[in-house]
């Protein structure tokens, strides 16, 4: 007992120590939780779990199941290991817990607990491979994998215990201080760094044609022969030459046992940089081979090139010996003049001309005889060197440029416009400029000058007269010091503004004008005239009015053919404003005068323009009356005054007009305008009337104006119910539809609410809403038999303005049509069958007499009418027949 007893100390002592809690391993069996984890390699014994049965009685636990030999349980309770536990995926131990008694029985359970096993990373990761060997051709651009390593981790692939990172340890050899080669730290992909791609190099080999063995001794003997001269008698063998061709072709050819580059490649788990993660390392050997595959441009050929074509240019050779060789062009030009050859030879077929094309860009392919790509395409770019075989040219036969009078000594002139199709920026295109002559040669030979190297043209003297010399004539020499070329130059002279419009008259006198003359009538014309070079900016001819006019009352407009202003009305005239207006006209230039001269008294001139007063008609204030008035106004309320005037002052009275609901009437003196009966919105919502205003004496002339009025709505309407009756059938008892209308605008209009005014929900009928102006009206339980009810319903509009209307609701036996039928035997007033029979057959009968009697009155008056008769068959006449 002591010694179990130690030992259960023991095992929570190393349970402790291991940073476990024993309340946390404690729990009612039971209760307890259904799954335990237990790391792998626990070391033993390992408290688990200590269960405790709430049952009386219970002296001992016992445990059964996936034991395997290495699971125990204490007297009391615990559950403990007396071995460690292995992880493996997916495995765990299913176990069951008993309760007994001092007798061994079963006091509580069976109950199930799963033990899991916990991975711990106890597996280092493992590359599949104790050494790897990758070969890489020079040249190849860094990033592209040429050799892949892998390892795999025996722990649980779910945890960081099998996430796996990659990393170069060190490079062998390393002269550079600088990692050529990077792995990839996910995949274990090796290529090469940026300097690695620039750096490295193959060790020099043999180079070998179509149909030439690698490595055989005979090419390496014809290889010596071909490159050692003079020849001697020393023996292959012994030649150090061959002797280190040879190692270098069997290096080749078993290239892991001579390897120009190793890298020491670890993979550590724990995804790699933790403290306590696991590693491992294996080697990279890597070769690099020798890359014939590599563009020999750009190259350069100078244009109109005189030699023996088709003349080599380059030579191409693919790694692969028997590889044949095609060229074809990335851009689409026709002609393509180069070709190749089986053995990579390029030759272009005959001279380039650079303005035709600068630049070609070779495709080469490398393939095999079923035409699959042995390396990638390689681009060849062709620069066409420039020759100056072109002469410069006028981009204009004539150039023309314009000069002012009064351009002072240096002004830029304008620039000439050559080109030359040679090469920019080179000798070829470099333009010398030479002025040769100048037409006229007045006041002097030396006008302008001409920049040797921008070929600019400046004023080189002053003195330009436009109505002497309207234009010169230049003649300008452009070479390249190959070519010269000769360019035609015209300067026109401008002429300046040193002259002011002066008037034909600087007073136009006095003009009356009716104060009602329509706007554009025409008052005068005045007319000035410019000096200036006719046609130009300077000469043209604009006419202001400075003063008398602060309204712009009146406008000039210039005739563009004649120069001539005409002076019209521009705004309505009123002589009650204005009567007299003085007006200054001033004539002036769209260009600024030259300095110096200034306007002056010829170049203005004055008007008088009187007003003829007029009898007008009276005038409103304002131009459009709206107004907006309630419809619920108090009768005998002013909406609005109207205000007029005379403009002679005479007086004026008011009318009304249009008023055809007769809801209105205005103040003949003031123009006040107010409501004499109530108005109605739902009647009309819009008014529109006139006000008339006249005068009471002289042409007693009148004005009428409109008034718009909107009624704006108040809540002054119901909603009223579109029925009074209706009837359910009581087979199939559908909802009522119950429609309301309501004549108010939209503020107090739909959506309405439908209730019913009972004080307690109605058990006989519900009401429910359908949209804003409709609801249904339910029947909730059938009647015991046919009846009528009357339904009060209270209706409200938006604004909860509504009363309660009564609707009457038959509810009964319908027909298949949908109608209210009541069953014959239900009626009183209905006869039985027999009686029906024997009141349709007494009808019978007597209808039967009566026709007897009529047949028998009309023989009888027949028989009679042919006794009484004439013999010469004349008519007799009737008699009235007295009783």
């Amino acid at each position: 007992m002591m010694a179990n007893r130690h030992r259960l100390l023991l095992v929570l002592l190393i349970s402790c120590a291991y940073g476990a809690g024993l309340e946390d391993k404690k729990g009612v069996l039971g209760k307890s939780p259904g799954v335990l984890l237990v790391p792998e390699a626990s070391p033993v014994p390992f408290a688990i779990y200590q269960f405790t049965s709430m049952v009386e009685g219970v002296s001992s636990y016992r445990v059964s199941g996936e034991t395997h030999g290495r699971i125990s349980m204490s007297k009391d309770g615990w559950l403990y290991l007396e071995e460690p536990l292995e992880w493996s995926p997916g495995k765990t131990h299913e176990l069951t817990i008993e309760a007994l008694s001092d007798d061994d029985d079963v006091l509580d359970g069976p109950h199930t607990v799963v033990l899991h096993v916990v991975d711990i990373n106890n597996n280092p990761p493992v590359f599949d491979q104790s050494q790897y060997s990758g070969s890489l051709r020079e040249h190849t651009p860094a990033g592209i994998p040429f050799v892949r390593v892998f390892a795999t981790d025996s722990d649980d692939a779910d945890t960081p215990n099998a996430q796996l990172r990659y990393s170069i340890d060190s490079q062998i050899p390393n002269p550079a201080e600088s990692l050529y080669f990077t792995i990839n730290s996910e995949t274990g992909d090796i290529s090469t760094t940026e300097e690695g791609a620039a750096f490295l190099k193959a060790r020099t080999g043999v180079v070998y044609s179509r149909g030439e063995i690698r490595g055989s001794t005979e090419v390496l003997k014809r290889k010596f022969d071909e490159f050692c001269f003079p020849r001697n008698n020393v023996s292959l063998e012994e030649n150090p030459f061959f002797t280190c061709v040879q190692h270098a072709e069997s290096r080749q050819l078993n290239a892991i046992q001579d390897p120009d580059y190793t890298l020491i490649v670890r993979v550590e788990d724990l995804g790699g940089g933790a403290p306590n993660a696991l590693s491992s390392t294996t080697r990279v050997n890597i070769v690099i081979t020798q890359n014939f595959w590599v563009s020999p441009g750009p190259i350069s050929i100078k244009e109109n090139l005189k030699a023996e074509y088709p003349m080599l240019i380059a030579t191409v050779r693919s790694n692969d010996p028997s590889a044949l060789y095609r060229l074809v062009q990335k851009e689409k030009v026709i002609p393509f003049p180069f070709t190749i050859s089986d053995h990579g030879e390029i030759h272009v077929t005959g001279p380039l001309d650079r303005e035709q094309k600068d630049m070609y860009i070779l495709v080469v392919i490398a393939e095999n005889e079923e035409q699959v790509e042995l390396d990638v395409p390689m681009e060849i770019p062709i620069l066409v060197e420039d020759e100056n075989d072109n002469m410069p040219q006028c981009l204009e036969a004539e150039s023309v440029l314009e000069v002012q009078e009064n351009e002072v000594v240096g002004s830029l002139v304008g620039e000439l416009q050559v080109h030359d199709a040679d090469q920019e920026n080179t000798l070829n295109s470099l333009l010398d400029f030479t002025l040769l002559s100048q037409t006229p040669a007045v006041p002097s030979a030396a006008m302008f000058s001409v920049d040797q190297a921008r070929g600019t043209i400046q004023v080189a003297n002053h003195n330009f007269r436009r109505s002497e010399v309207p234009e010169y004539r230049l003649r300008i020499a452009v070479s390249d010091r190959v070519h010269r070329t000769e360019c035609d130059v015209i300067i026109k002279i401008i002429d300046l503004n040193n002259e002011v419009p002066i008037f034909e008259r600087n007073d136009y006198g006095r003009y009356s004008v009716p104060e009602l003359a329509e706007l554009g009538t025409t008052l005068l014309r005045v007319n000035a005239t410019d000096a200036d070079d006719p046609g130009t900016g300077s000469s043209r001819v604009e006419y202001h009015i400075t003063a008398g006019d602060p309204n712009g009352v009146f406008a000039i407009e210039v005739d563009e053919a004649t120069g001539e202003g005409r002076l019209y009305i521009a705004q309505p005239l009123d002589y009650e404003v204005q009567s007299i207006y003085e007006l200054q006209i001033d004539a002036r230039n769209p260009e600024p005068l030259i300095q110096g001269v200034e306007y002056d008294a010829r170049s203005t001139a004055v008007a008088v323009i009187e007003l003829v007063d007029v009898d007008e008609p009276p005038v409103f204030n304002v131009d459009i009356l709206n107004i907006n008035v309630p419809e619920n106004l108090t009768v005998g309320t002013a909406i609005l005054t109207v205000d007029a005037k005379d403009p002679e002052g005479q007086k004026i009275m008011f009318k009304l007009e249009g008023d055809d609901h007769g809801w209105l009437e205005v103040d003949a003196d003031s123009g006040e305008l107010r409501t004499k009966a109530a108005l109605d919105r739902e009647l009309a919502e819009h008014l529109t009337v006139r006000v008339i205003v006249y005068e009471t004496e002289g042409q007693n002339q009148a004005m009428e104006k409109e008034v718009s009025i909107h009624l704006t709505d108040v809540n002054d309407n119901f909603p009223k119910l579109q029925q009074s009756k209706g009837f359910i059938c009581v087979k199939k008892p559908e909802p009522l539809l119950l429609t309301a209308e309501d004549a108010d605008g939209p503020a107090f209009g739909e959506p309405f609410t439908f209730t019913l005014p009972t004080a307690h929900k109605s058990p006989n009928w519900e009401i429910a809403p359908v949209d804003g102006t409709s609801a249904k009206l339910s029947l909730k339980k059938k009647p015991s038999r046919d009846h009528t009810y009357m339904i009060p319903i209270n209706v409200k509009d938006s604004a909860g303005m509504g009363v309660t209307q009564k609707i009457e609701v038959r509810v009964c036996n319908c027909t298949e049509l949908g109608y209210c039928y009541v069953e014959p035997q239900s009626h009183a007033w209905k006869y039985g069958t027999s009686t029906t029979i024997g009141i349709l057959g007494g009808v019978v009968g007597f209808i039967i007499l009566f026709l007897i009697f009529v047949i028998y009155r009309t023989k009888k008056k027949d028989k009679k009418r042919k006794q009484t008769s004439p013999a010469d068959g004349e008519a007799s006449v009737m008699l009235p027949h007295h009783t």
